[in-house]
């Protein structure tokens, strides 16, 4: 069995940091990202356990009605993830930031 190590090249990679810190838009950018994840993710949970609860509820109208309001929470949560990019652009408006 033979083993062989490469060795670190002669002429390393400089990796270069820089601290500068993020505009208006890269924040704004971010934080619509962070939303529309959260709220698609908090969205298709809701939509799972609404499915669940409405083929688990057998006829039973209290059982029914309760997976009825996840189905509707479920589509308040897509309504939101997909609105989110235009509610933090009238702010982004309201703050000044171009």
């Amino acid at each position: 069995m033979l083993l062989i190590a490469a060795a670190p090249s002669a002429v390393a990679a400089e990796v270069v940091l820089r601290a500068d810190p993020p505009t208006i838009d890269q924040l704004f950018a971010n934080v619509t990202a962070w939303i529309t994840g959260i709220a698609a993710v908090v969205a298709t949970t809701f939509l799972t356990v609404g499915g669940l609860r409405y083929m688990m509820a057998g006829g039973d109208p209290g059982a029914v009605e309760k997976a009825k309001g996840a189905l509707k929470s479920a589509g308040i949560g897509y309504m939101i993830a997909i609105l989110a990019p235009v509610i933090l652009n009238v702010l982004k408006g309201l703050v000044g930031a171009k």
